[in-house]
């Protein structure tokens, strides 16, 4: 009777196993599903128009450099609000503000995006999104909310 079920068993825990040798070459999971963590960045290399994916489906950020290399104005459709400790995000807003980027600055840091949103109104440290890592390669770049190291973000940006 266990002879019968032993074949079953090894495809089930197979099947189970192979998405994960496809992601055996990343050393974090955001290098798994995104890109590299980007240990410094630009205004110029963050620059653009990112749309939402996953938990930040229908959100588009756009992010305009200003003359110095940290940042900018930013423009926002579908922001969250709400408490970040929730399990949900609340209701959104449309709005703009500035940005600016700074780079890791210990060992193991990796860049991070600050916005300061102006519009519709100043909002309180911890009721909106107002940080983002960046995760960037050759062929794509990504700002997310690096709130668990070991799973992918759920809430991803992806440059259009």
């Amino acid at each position: 009777m266990n002879i019968r079920r032993a074949p079953l068993t090894s495809v089930v825990v197979l099947g189970l196993l192979s998405p994960l040798a496809a992601c055996s070459s990343a050393s974090t999971a955001v290098e798994a599903c995104m890109a590299k963590q980007a240990v410094s960045a630009t205004s110029g290399e963050v620059e653009g128009t990112y749309v939402g994916e996953d938990d930040a489906e229908g959100v588009k950020v756009t992010f305009k450099a200003s003359d110095t290399r940290t940042g900018g104005t930013v423009t926002v459709h579908h922001w969250p609000t709400g408490d970040w400790y929730e399990s949900e995000l609340g209701e959104t807003f449309d709005g703009s503000g500035t940005w600016d980027v700074e780079g890791g600055t210990r060992p193991g840091d990796h860049a991070r995006v600050h916005l300061s949103f102006t519009e519709p109104e100043l909002f309180l440290r911890g009721y909106t999104l107002d940080m983002l890592s960046v995760a960037t390669n050759a062929e794509r770049t990504y700002l997310y909310e690096d709130d668990d190291p070991d799973v992918c973000p759920a809430f991803r940006l992806r440059l259009t």
